[in-house]
């Protein structure tokens, strides 16, 4: 089959292409910014990529076009596709149809952490040999990609809760059919498609509907949002995470754990992660292998090989005694576990917050006030206002002195490297590009 790919440059899109290729199919696509590292990934898989949506592609003569949720009405080669009555459906619909039915899918729900915890479960499947195919909004490093296709009977995704297409309102998660559902937490989030956290609780309690009765839901107990779906109603085995009767994790110290499912001891866990928020992540990842046939303490020896993914707390270099991270986080409760998890690996050095709020949420300034509250466990904090819908300062007032806004990204290197000083930490957050501050810190450092 051809497949022509519209929006073929996002994370989940690409993981798509990679995964088509990799299962015989002939894949071509298309994006408004077509550039690395996403190109280069495709192209390396014999991926032909397009530059825009020009109604012309229709030449290409595929079976199928697969709409990416960035392409809306208007789009001029959607209209053409429309016009035409030629055939398409969205990414989950492809992805459910192709690859997924008839599979063991083990699905990762939540506001924060999917992407590790989606991580963590592939790689205890795979230490278990396994061999599972995968799709996961990063790069875990312990397999350099983001997405495969194996001939094995498990299949683990990250499971978005962001809309399928302009077509299809519903989550992208609704077409996974989990035998395994994971949600690892529930926030307000993606303020651009959804009103408030009722309508996001409706989305998850679709998706508990559609876990048989064979399977089994893996839920936080801490958060209330994830009882009141849960309350909806389920038809399901449900497991807690967080609780005496479900699964805890009791730290040790910063690098170690103990492990207790319904009560007794499974396990230490000594691997290199840092927080609260990794740890549960962890015991998410070992109840879904356990549910998947893999005992607890082969999960547990594999998590101490767990490499975590790009753009977690990632080490970018360290110069002149400045060491400087990149991270994914933009939601106010990410930021402050963040910094509270590098906190507890630094102690009292001086953490240097540099947050890019760029989220369509963030922009929208629905979660400004919480956002001081979010950066209170920095030393210093810098926040980068270009393209911000709203004014920083007041927001960040209640921070005082130790935070400063900046709109140009050359001024905002500039401050930070006045600041900082040998033994400091700069941890910068972002779920975009940041301009390649990281490197930019680095270089400048070195001068």
């Amino acid at each position: 089959m051809h497949i022509h790919i519209l929006g073929i440059c996002g994370t989940f899109m690409g993981g798509i292409a990679v995964i088509a290729r990799q299962a015989g199919h002939k894949v071509t696509g298309c994006d408004a910014n077509v550039y690395p590292p996403m190109s280069t990934q495709l192209q390396a898989q014999g991926i032909e990529l397009i530059e825009g949506y020009g109604p012309r592609q229709i030449d290409l003569k595929p079976d199928l076009f697969v709409i990416g949720n960035v392409v809306a009405r208007g789009n001029p080669l959607m209209e053409e596709i429309l016009n035409r009555g030629l055939a398409f459906t969205s990414g989950p619909q492809w992805l459910y149809e192709n690859m997924l039915r008839g599979k063991w899918v083990i699905a990762v729900a939540g506001t924060h952490g999917k992407t590790t915890t989606t991580s963590m479960l592939a790689w205890i499947l795979e230490h278990a040999g396994l061999n599972p195919g995968f799709l996961i909004g990063g790069v875990p490093l312990n397999f350099g990609i983001s997405a495969r296709a194996t001939d094995s009977s498990f299949f683990v995704i990250e499971a978005d809760e962001y809309d399928t297409a302009f077509f299809d309102k519903r989550s992208k998660f609704v077409h996974y059919m989990p035998r395994t559902a994971i949600l690892n937490n529930l926030e307000f989030d993606h303020a651009d498609i959804f009103p408030d956290l009722t309508a996001i609780e409706t989305q998850f309690h679709h998706l508990v509907r559609t876990v048989p009765g064979n399977g089994l839901i893996i839920a936080n107990a801490r958060e209330q949002s994830m009882r009141r779906v849960l309350a909806r109603g389920s038809w399901s085995k449900v497991e807690w995470l967080g609780v005496e009767e479900g699964w805890t994790a009791k730290p040790r110290d910063e690098h170690a754990f103990d492990v207790f499912f319904e009560g007794g001891p499974r396990g230490t866990v000594n691997w290199e992660l840092l927080g609260e928020h990794n740890r549960n992540n962890a015991l998410a990842a070992l109840a879904g292998a356990r549910h998947s046939g893999v005992p607890v303490a082969k999960g547990i020896d594999a998590l101490a090989e767990f490499r975590n993914v790009r753009r977690r707390m990632e080490l970018r270099g360290t110069v002149s005694g400045v060491t400087v991270y990149d991270d994914f986080a933009h939601h106010p409760t990410a930021i402050e576990t963040t910094i509270a998890g590098l906190r507890s690996k630094v102690r009292g050095a001086r953490i240097l917050a540099v947050l890019e709020p760029r989220s369509n949420t963030m922009k929208m300034g629905v979660m400004k006030d919480a956002l001081a509250g979010s950066l209170a466990g920095a030393d210093l904090v810098f926040c980068y206002t270009n393209g911000l819908g709203w004014d920083a300062q007041p927001v960040l007032a209640p921070l005082g002195a130790k935070s400063k806004s900046f709109d140009d990204l050359g001024a905002l290197v500039k401050a930070i490297i006045a600041e900082s000083r040998p033994g400091d930490h700069v941890l910068v957050m972002s779920n975009g590009g940041f301009g390649g501050i990281h490197a930019k810190l680095l270089e400048a450092l070195a001068k």
